[in-house]
């Protein structure tokens, strides 16, 4: 058993990554039809990633509270998620040469630049391991937060969580699904503005960061107008993808909540007002899944509570070990099991034990070897970032509050979520 101020996030992670990848296994192991019939029921792949999103709420804007630093949070960022996804593109990609899985489709720049700024859902783009679709709306998230604290107005948690659940549920029907499309010049357009902000606060230039800040915070309208680009974007409509942005806001309203910076009734009527927006949005826009998609809302949302409700007690030591491990599981899980298919064609049990084995094993390495490595280079980077231009400021435009910035509650301790 583990006890940690932290260990339950982790424990959510790990089980969330889990049930994503058996949600992948399941036509293989079930059969199809058995798995349609589990499905038609309940999506047990939506519940996971609206769970893992929902984490994501809640840790991020902690993490970057804890620098109080943009610099620091976006090479934590980049350097915490890049080695592993750079692992998974690889053997994507290496699948894709053995030819057991299926090439990429799309323009190959377009396809290669949305890869590089992880969004290439948004552009309706496949990626090259089917779950890379959950890190273009992680990496808009991280633009928005990023932004919002830049201009100092990162505890709008509440506002943003509630008016993305409103805007779905009022206008959802009327939001383009493909406004702009996936061409090259979207592409190239999106590329530059990650590639101006990213180095903008990097650099620490307080104008630049201000311009950046407010793009970031733009990218809000990709998932508005472009939510379903093209037949290989995962949200399915542009009304979905804006609620998975406001499932990652509603773990910041129960964060910001928990330290009370949101008052507990406002926190409560937005988190109920994100979950039937959730559970009802597809019924809304076609009269379908209501009864589906609501269970599953109910039971992200309650699983969530759960977690929270028992965040003192101690955790199993394996669920806190698969949360240390859960971002690599949730990248691999895909190249495991292709590999474990074609060598085991025909041998569900078979194929099923070796994708178990197989992906904790896998993950394990890609942890310890991939990584923590990355981690490591940077701490590095950001050491010697700051002694070359200097600690950057966290905040930079003031406000009717005056004083100097906060950082937060977490001061300046290591990141270790």
């Amino acid at each position: 058993m583990t006890r940690s101020r932290l260990a339950w996030l982790d424990a959510l992670r790990g089980f969330a990554a889990a049930v994503v990848a058996l949600f992948h296994l399941g036509p293989t192991v079930l059969g199809t039809e058995r798995h349609l019939a589990i499905y038609r029921h309940f999506d047990f792949g939506r519940y996971g990633v609206l769970l893992f999103f929902l984490v994501s709420g809640y840790v991020i804007p902690m993490s970057l509270e804890r620098h109080g630093s943009l610099r620091r949070f976006w090479v934590g960022r980049i350097f915490r998620i890049y080695p592993a996804y750079l692992l998974a593109t690889a053997a994507g990609l290496l699948l894709i040469t053995a030819g057991w899985q299926r090439r990429q489709n799309g323009d190959p720049v377009a396809v290669a630049l949305g890869h590089v700024t992880m969004l290439q859902d948004l552009l309706g783009l496949s990626g090259v391991v089917r779950p890379f679709w959950t890190l273009t709306y992680e990496m808009i998230f991280y633009l928005i937060v990023a932004g919002l604290f830049a201009l100092r107005r990162h505890r709008d948690s509440a506002w943003w969580a509630g008016g993305l659940a409103l805007v779905a549920l009022l206008a959802g029907r009327h939001l383009p699904d493909a406004l702009l499309g996936g061409s090259r010049i979207v592409a190239l357009a999106l590329t530059g503005l990650v590639g101006c902000g990213l180095t903008a606060y990097l650099i620490g230039n307080r104008i630049l960061i201000v311009g950046s800040a407010l793009a970031g915070i733009g990218t809000v309208l990709l998932p508005m107008l472009n939510g379903q680009a093209g037949r290989y974007a995962m949200p399915g409509s542009s009304s979905c993808a804006v609620l998975l942005l406001a499932v990652m806001f509603a773990g910041t309203v129960v964060h910001r909540a928990q330290h009370g910076r949101l008052r507990r009734g406002v926190a409560i009527g937005v988190l109920i007002l994100v979950l039937v927006a959730t559970g009802m949005n597809q019924w809304l826009l076609d009269g379908t899944r209501l009864v589906r998609d609501l269970s599953v809302a109910v039971a992200v949302a309650g699983t969530f509570a759960v977690a929270f409700l028992m965040r003192q007690r101690a955790v199993p030591g394996f669920l806190t070990w698969l949360g240390t491990i859960s971002f690599s599981v949730y990248l691999l899980h895909i190249p495991v099991l292709v590999v474990a298919v074609h060598l085991l064609r025909g041998h569900p049990a078979a194929i099923g034990a070796t994708f178990v084995a197989g992906t904790l094993a896998v993950a394990w390495i890609s942890f310890h070897l991939v990584e923590r490595p990355g981690q490591r280079l940077g701490r590095r980077v950001t050491g010697y970032l700051d002694a070359r231009l200097g600690t950057d400021s966290p905040v930079i435009i003031p406000t009717t509050e005056g004083g100097t910035p906060s950082t937060g509650s977490f001061g300046k301790r290591r990141e270790s979520v």
